[in-house]
């Protein structure tokens, strides 16, 4: 390939070098000195790197003076040390080739956009500083991830985006069907005949990989899936999106300790290859975002984490004479303001919930011994609350069938779920954490759709 990526040029190129770049005009300046000066960036990296144009350039009038923000640009010319603050270095140009013109009407200009409107173009917006500096920081987060599982003894597996089965058991499912709305086959009864759909049967796009990992778990031991998922809510918060990417890894011979160890482990190993491989994304984040935001992702990495029961976590509440929007009765699941009380004025660190009320959780978490609680938890993280939520799973077969008939499922459709007890069942334990939650929380983004190169949410599927 042709050229230097600019953030090669900024961090490791000699001065005195002969480079060629390319990249998009984040802007130009003329001075009457007969110099342009252009602003110049090509996704690498948060920084750009400034060129400058002399006037005794062959097309300085014809081309260089008329390149403008958002045009496409290749230049060929020497680095010089840089006189002024912030820059190691600049480019002073021996040829410039406007690439790609952006005429007057480009969208993005040298000012301030919101972020509702760039969610209106985002097609644009990675372009922009807040959302390229949030892929970057997405992209070294997921390289984090498959780094922390791969040094620990996991596989890397794939489970299918379509599903018979409800994960959850919420119901608000996406369905996939090939059957025509506008002749649908019936029964004898009238029902619609999903017989005759493309699976034989009812399907959907997943809200988990979860079950089908606990299969590759129960044969390899340990198994993590990184994929889309899918949850047909009418939500429009700034925390929902329809379509968003779980990290699930599922362990066997794992209780709920070694889960919550395993939970702690790989946040730390992810903020600290941020903290290291994006300072850049994050001072900006930590300027214009987030104040402390730096200060706060280094807390979570040198800070224990604190361990506590729900009956327990609702004691603190209780005693602490605060007055809460929502119940802290015992039954009744922690909210995020709860949550939030928790880790940043009580603990001033993350906490490890455990072992809720099981009428308040999934089919599939353990049951303890008290028939009250199961063995779930949820880590907290200050300033946004849960961040992960994982179990043990319930693996004796007979405990298995009376948690789905509680949950109103039906036992037909866990049949190999269940065959997993039959055969050579053992304890075994996971976790689930929603990827754009986590890019939120090292970046201070407050809206879930700018953590996301293309957010689905209700009436909005464009780009």
């Amino acid at each position: 390939m042709e050229g230097l990526r600019i953030r090669t040029v900024l961090r490791e190129t000699a001065v005195g070098e002969q480079v060629e770049v390319s990249g998009w005009a984040r802007s130009r300046r003329d001075s009457k000195a007969g110099l342009s000066f252009i602003v110049l960036n090509d996704g690498s990296s948060f920084d750009s790197l400034q060129v400058i144009a002399k006037n005794d350039l062959e097309n300085y009038e014809s081309v260089v003076k008329k390149i403008a923000t958002g045009a496409s640009v290749r230049v060929k010319g020497v680095l010089v040390e840089s006189p002024g603050k912030g820059q190691r270095v600049e480019l002073h140009a021996e040829s410039v080739e406007l690439i790609g013109d952006a005429p007057n009407s480009y969208p993005l200009q040298k000012k301030r956009h919101t972020l509702e409107y760039l969610r209106e173009i985002a097609h644009l917006r990675p372009r922009t500083n807040t959302i390229g500096a949030a892929m970057r920081v997405r992209h070294h987060l997921a390289m984090a991830t498959h780094d922390f599982f791969r040094s620990n003894d996991f596989f890397y597996i794939h489970t299918p985006i379509i599903t018979a089965s409800d994960t959850e058991g919420a119901g608000e499912m996406f369905q996939v069907s090939t059957l025509d709305p506008k002749n649908l086959p019936r029964t004898d009864t009238g029902e619609i005949d999903w017989s005759q759909d493309f699976f034989g049967r009812k399907t959907y796009l997943t809200v988990s990989g979860q079950l089908n990992a606990e299969i590759l778990a129960m044969a390899l031991g340990r198994v993590y899936t990184f994929g889309p998922t899918f949850r047909a809510e009418n939500s429009n918060t700034p925390r929902h999106v329809a379509e968003f990417w779980m990290i699930e890894p599922e362990v066997a011979f794992l209780e709920l300790e070694g889960d919550a160890d395993l939970a702690e482990a790989y946040l730390k190993h992810t903020l600290k290859h941020t903290l290291e491989n994006c300072e850049s994304d994050l001072g900006f984040f930590n300027k214009r975002i987030q104040p402390g935001l730096i200060e706060d992702l280094q807390k979570v990495v040198e800070t224990p984490f604190v361990r506590l029961t729900y009956t327990e976590a609702l004691k603190v509440l209780n005693d602490s004479g605060e007055s809460f929007e929502y119940s802290t009765a015992w039954g009744e699941l922690l909210q995020t303001e709860h949550e939030k009380y928790l880790t940043d004025i009580v603990f001033n660190a993350p906490v490890i919930v455990t072992d809720y009320p099981a009428d308040k959780k999934a089919f599939y978490m353990k049951l303890n011994d008290d028939g009250k609680t199961v063995r779930a938890m949820d880590v907290l993280v200050p300033r946004i609350g849960e961040i992960i939520g994982g179990s043990e799973r319930e693996w004796r077969l007979d405990v298995l069938k009376e948690r789905i008939a509680a949950h109103h499922l039906d036992e037909a459709d866990y049949w190999w779920y269940m065959d997993l007890r039959k055969f050579g069942s053992a304890p075994h334990s996971g976790f689930g954490l929603g990827f754009e939650r986590l890019l939120m929380y090292a970046t201070g983004i407050k809206n879930i759709r700018d953590a996301i190169p293309f957010p689905r949410t209700p009436r909005n599927a464009t780009f």
